[in-house]
């Protein structure tokens, strides 16, 4: 039997989460027997388009039997998830919700989803709020780039479970811990930054809220005030988010298990003929540490008023 060849296209090796990602997929790999090929975006949409198309329009010997990515944009490549189908080349999207899917499960070949629950995300993210916050305030919070649907979900799921005492006021980064520092140092600029009044400063990765951590490093006279408010972030993986907690440097996070490795196991049993995948699978994501941990931690900030944080004293 020919051994399976998958195209692994990812958004950035420059993000712990997507790290994880291709070594997850490595892992995976070598287990299952079939060969990988792992190639980043650099964050750019354009370029991961062509990335994908050059490698479904070579000669048929080097093909690969499927495709799976992770969309830097907010189309998730129509028009390149077709012309991988058309040429008889399987089609997986993780961490987006897409509706050309169902079209492209017409063709003979595996098309489906996989993604991490965005929308539980967020709404564990909202009761840490809740349980860091208990009389109220204010939180910075760092999210994706506009176009993420992941970003727009994660957003939407805290604010259906913060409590309406928990002010929120959001920055835009863009998944990684430069873009991050690059938002704050440029928040800080403002003259409404000196009149903001925070208790707890988030993001939507762990990445961009150490950016954001090292960037508040930077602050001179009030470097200490800032560094003494909790930090919070998601992905929480065992070398980065989850170590980052157990060390202080995050008051919390939440994992996020990576899922290339449970969408080769997918493949590999449908391009075997075995299982049909379903058109979308949802991962679950935790609290780290649990809400009851988190409530009773040093970090927790019974008094409002008496712990904010003002820029401008």
């Amino acid at each position: 039997m020919k051994k399976l060849n998958v195209l692994i296209a990812l958004t950035t090796n420059d993000n712990d989460y997507q790290l994880e990602q291709a070594q997850a997929a490595e892992e995976a790999a070598r287990r299952l027997g079939i060969s990988i090929q792992i190639i980043h975006a650099d964050n750019d949409a354009i370029n991961q388009s062509q990335q994908i198309l050059k490698i479904i329009q070579s000669s048929t010997n080097s093909r690969p039997d499927a495709v799976v990515f992770e969309p830097v944009g907010a189309t998730a490549l129509p028009q390149v998830a077709r012309a991988a189908v058309t040429a008889g080349i399987g089609w997986v999207v993780l961490n987006r919700d897409v509706d050309y899917l169902t079209e492209l499960r017409t063709y003979p070949v595996p098309c489906f989803a996989i993604s991490s629950d965005h929308e539980e995300i967020g709404r564990i993210q909202g009761r840490q709020f809740g349980a860091l916050l208990p009389k109220g305030g204010t939180v910075l919070y760092i999210q994706g780039p506009s176009e993420s649907s992941a970003a727009r979900q994660r957003t939407a799921g805290m604010y259906e479970t913060k409590r309406v005492d928990i002010q929120v006021k959001t920055l835009k980064a863009n998944w990684t811990e430069a873009s991050a520092f690059k938002a704050i140092n440029s928040w800080l600029r403002l003259s409404t930054s000196r009149e903001s009044r925070i208790d707890v400063i988030a993001a939507q990765d762990d990445s961009m809220v150490v950016g954001a951590r090292k960037a508040f490093q930077e602050q001179g006279s009030d470097r200490e005030r800032w560094l003494a408010l909790p930090f919070t972030g998601c992905d929480g993986l065992p070398k980065t988010g989850q170590a980052w907690v157990r060390s202080g440097l995050l008051a919390a996070t939440i994992f996020v298990p990576p899922n290339t490795g449970t969408a080769l196991e997918m493949l590999v049993q449908a391009l075997h003929g075995d299982i049909k995948p379903p058109e979308r699978k949802l991962t679950l994501p935790a609290s780290i540490p649990s809400l009851e941990e988190l409530a009773s931690s040093r970090w927790a900030r019974p008094h409002a008023d008496a712990a904010r944080h003002s820029a401008g004293r």
